[in-house]
C-alpha cells in the first residue's frame, strides 16, 4: 500500500491533519441499492469515493486546501422499499447528518462545504438552505458528479440507473466487481400513462418495481472500460477546478 494521501480524512493520522489549515471539505453521498444484475449494491458509493479522491488529488496538486471526508454510504431509496435490502436513509436523517457536520466544521473554521452526490434519489436543495441560514460562516453546496461533463459526448445511451454510463464507471473503477454483461438485464423501463407525468416540469415518486423488471433504468450494454475512463477523468477535472476555485476564493469575495 502507499503512504496516506494528506486530502482523504480517512487515511490520514492526527500528525498530518493538525498540521494543515484545510478550508474546504467534501462530503461524498451514496447509496445502497440494486443495480441491475451485474454492478454491485453499492456502486453509488464506490463512485463516489474514486471521483472525490481522483478530483481532491487533481485540486490538491494545485494547492487547494481540501479534505475529503468518509462517503455516506445510504441515501434516499422511498421507492424502492420492497426490493431486498435497498437500504433507506430519509431526507429528514439526510438533514440532522449535514447539521452535525456542518457544526464540527463552523467550530472549526473549515469555511466551505460541498456535498458531491452521486445518487439520483438524493436532493440537498432544501437542506442547503437551511444550512447557509443556520451556519452563515460555513459556505455548502452540493454537485452531483455524473453531470459534471457531458456524457453524451462519451456514451451512445448514458442511461439513468445501472445503464451505459455507470457501468462503463465501474468498469474503470472496480472491474472485478462488474459481472459479464451477459448477466445484465436490459434496463428497459415503463413510461407513465399520464403523459405529463413524464415530462422534465412535474416531479413525483417512482415506484421501482412497476418501473423495470431488473432495477436497471438504460442499457449497459455498449459499456466499455474505456469510456468510464474518459467520462471520469472529464468530470474529476471540472470537479477538481470547482475545489481549487472555492479554496482560493474567500467566502466573503464569492460574489463579483
Amino acid at each position: 500500500m502507499g503512504s496516506p494521501r494528506p486530502y482523504i480524512l480517512a487515511e490520514t493520522n492526527w500528525k498530518t491533519v493538525k498540521d494543515q489549515n484545510y478550508n474546504l471539505a467534501v462530503l461524498p453521498w451514496g447509496a445502497i441499492e440494486a443495480h441491475n444484475y451485474h454492478l454491485p449494491y453499492a456502486t453509488d458509493v464506490m463512485q463516489c469515493d474514486y471521483v472525490a479522491a481522483e478530483a481532491a488529488r487533481k485540486a490538491w496538486e494545485e494547492e487547494a486546501q481540501v479534505i475529503v471526508l468518509p462517503t455516506v454510504p445510504f441515501g434516499v431509496n422511498t421507492g424502492q422499499l420492497d426490493v431486498k435490502l435497498c437500504l433507506n436513509m430519509n431526507p429528514s436523517t439526510q438533514l440532522a447528518v449535514l447539521n452535525d457536520i456542518a457544526d464540527v466544521l463552523n467550530r472549526q473554521q473549515i469555511s466551505k462545504l460541498v456535498i458531491l452526490n452521486g445518487h439520483g434519489g438524493n436532493n440537498f436543495k432544501q437542506m442547503l438552505r437551511t444550512l447557509n441560514v443556520d451556519y452563515p460562516e460555513v459556505f455548502s453546496c452540493a454537485l452531483n458528479w455524473y453531470q459534471a461533463a457531458d456524457a453524451d459526448q462519451f456514451f451512445d445511451e448514458p442511461g439513468d440507473h445501472a445503464g451505459e454510463l455507470e457501468t462503463s464507471a465501474m468498469m474503470h473503477i472496480l472491474p472485478d466487481l462488474v459481472l459479464p454483461l451477459s448477466e445484465a438485464g436490459d434496463g428497459r423501463a415503463r413510461s407513465f400513462a399520464v403523459q405529463g407525468l413524464n415530462e422534465q416540469w412535474t416531479q413525483t415518486q417512482r415506484k421501482w418495481t412497476e418501473v423495470t423488471e431488473d432495477t436497471g433504468v438504460g442499457d449497459p450494454s455498449q459499456s466499455t472500460p474505456e469510456k468510464g475512463e474518459a467520462f471520469l477523468d472529464a468530470t474529476t477535472d471540472a470537479i477538481a477546478q470547482l475545489f481549487i476555485d472555492l479554496s482560493n476564493t474567500p467566502n466573503q469575495k464569492l460574489y463579483e
